[in-house]
């Protein structure tokens, strides 16, 4: 998948651990873009550690001194933070920003901007930014860490650009509609001779649910046929359990 032009913007990172584990995320991802303002340290040994992999993001995160630099050649901005602020912001929910910053890219770059470990981001730093962006989290303790943070934004813009996991090969593949229904001939035949009867008033809604829930399983030919050897074997002990046996 080709990344899109989206730029990961980090104020003032104090830890350089941190650089790296978001340059980590950005990359698995699909995001490349990577903008430094006034990182504490960098170039450093722990974010080329931490960065796992993800050492061309970090080759080519571009340094600023301040964030109107970062965002040189961008157009939408968002502002990731958690704090209530005391002017007026339009506020996004994580999943709606991400949706709106994959649309805005098709057209010019979009920069997403985070603070700081401590105090996230000032007054100054929001002013470029259109909106604001919030990751849900429980009310005891909103702070994120910042590259857990990163990690929640980019893999959001990865689902609303349509990004999922595939489907699992099937080894086997999906039993057919006539096998389905000999299977539910040969259980109801045997849920008759063990005497397992529907209980509701209606008496009809048994085979129906067992329909159902067979469905969504999902069963291959395979595993039909196991189901069946189950209920062929069922049957076999009874007309043995039945048999009458002959005097001594």
């Amino acid at each position: 998948m080709q990344a899109l032009p989206i730029r990961m913007v980090l104020v003032d990172t104090s830890h350089p651990g941190n650089i790296g584990a978001a340059a980590r995320a950005m990359k698995n991802m699909d995001l490349v873009d990577l903008a430094l303002v006034r990182p504490r340290q960098f170039p450093h040994p722990e974010a080329t550690a931490r960065a796992s992999g993800a050492d061309d993001v970090l080759a080519n995160a571009r340094v600023a001194a301040t964030v109107t630099e970062a965002l040189a050649g961008c157009g939408l901005v968002l502002a990731c933070t958690a704090r209530e602020r005391d002017h007026y912001y339009r506020v996004l929910d994580v999943r709606e920003a991400a949706v709106r910053a994959v649309a805005e890219s098709a057209a010019v770059p979009v920069a997403i901007v985070f603070g700081g470990e401590h105090s996230g981001l000032s007054n100054e730093d929001l002013a470029p930014a259109h909106a604001l962006l919030r990751i849900p989290t429980g009310t005891e303790y909103a702070s994120l860490n910042l590259a857990m943070a990163v990690q929640v934004v980019a893999y959001e813009i990865l689902r609303a650009r349509g990004g999922s996991v595939p489907p699992a090969a099937r080894e086997q593949p999906l039993a057919d509609p006539p096998a389905m229904a000999r299977l539910y001939q040969h259980l109801e035949t045997v849920l008759v001779e063990v005497d397992f009867r529907d209980r509701t008033q209606q008496g009809t809604n048994l085979m129906n649910r067992i329909r159902r829930f067979l469905q969504r399983a999902e069963l291959d030919a395979n595993e039909v046929n196991i189901l069946r050897g189950i209920l062929t074997a069922v049957q076999q002990r009874r007309r043995r359990a039945g048999e009458t046996v002959p005097p001594a």
